[in-house]
């Protein structure tokens, strides 16, 4: 008798049924769950269950949380490794978003980039939130890179279901800080990637805003996934919910 062996059920309710149907069929089907299928398919099934992308926030900050000087400065806070892993996220997703005031600010072109310098054979989405204009010759409209897209809102589920729209299943949120504040407060932050220089500003702009959080007990609670060092620098990689994306392991 024919037999199929799966890791991971889909949690997609419209593809969905396979096993189902080769069983009805006359092939024998067993669920076999294993965690390096779990986590190689986990940005995809939390997105499927959940309906919107999975959303990455990255942040990059001192030891004291500055994502910037007092004075505006903030290349570089981190070093070069940080930054070439930085870029070899942008290669593996398929959307990056910032807020047009970061446009306004930074100027960024948000490619993914190889060490060389060259550009990376995937280029992600590039995504701006906001209802700011993007100026004519801003570095987004004038490298190369992947497409431009002008969400012209301050609702992240209107971003989210525009970007869902487009089958977009892993977004990589890089600020700025009001941008981060917004994906943070709507819960909709899958995974933090935390970039940790050991650098001390003792001033200047924040990773995040106010979240309304008063009292430690309300403080946002992460898992932590992974962590490493980048040169000098440690990258946190935490996570929320980590059961969402599982259904199959629940079962077992």
């Amino acid at each position: 008798m024919a037999e199929v062996v799966y890791a991971v059920a889909d949690p997609n309710p419209v593809a969905a049924g396979g096993a189902d149907y080769l069983d009805a069929h006359g092939v024998r089907t067993e669920l076999r769950p294993s965690d390096a299928a779990t986590e190689l398919t986990h940005a995809w099934a939390t997105s499927a269950a959940a309906g919107r992308p999975y959303v990455i926030l990255k942040t990059a900050t001192t030891l004291d949380g500055r994502v910037a000087a007092a004075d505006g400065t903030s290349r570089w806070i981190t070093g070069p490794e940080a930054r070439a892993h930085a870029h070899e996220v942008r290669a593996a997703v398929d959307a990056i978003a910032v807020g047009t005031g970061t446009v306004a600010a930074d100027d960024p072109i948000l490619t993914a980039r190889r060490p060389d310098g060259g550009l990376a054979d995937h280029q992600p989405l590039r995504v701006l939130v906001g209802r700011r204009e993007v100026p004519d010759d801003a570095r987004l409209r004038t490298e190369d890179g992947g497409e431009l897209v002008h969400l012209a809102t301050h609702d992240v589920a209107e971003v989210l279901a525009a970007l869902a729209a487009r089958e977009v299943r892993t977004l990589l949120v890089e600020g700025g800080p009001t941008l981060a504040t917004a994906f943070l407060d709507a819960g909709v932050v899958d995974e933090l990637h935390a970039y940790v220089a050991p650098v001390l500003l003792g001033a200047g702009p924040g990773a995040v805003g106010d979240l309304g959080v008063t009292t430690i007990a309300d403080a946002l609670r992460w898992r932590t996934h992974d962590a490493r060092r980048l040169g000098e620098d440690v990258l946190l990689v935490a996570r929320t919910h980590p059961s969402l994306a599982h259904p199959s392991v629940q079962e077992a």
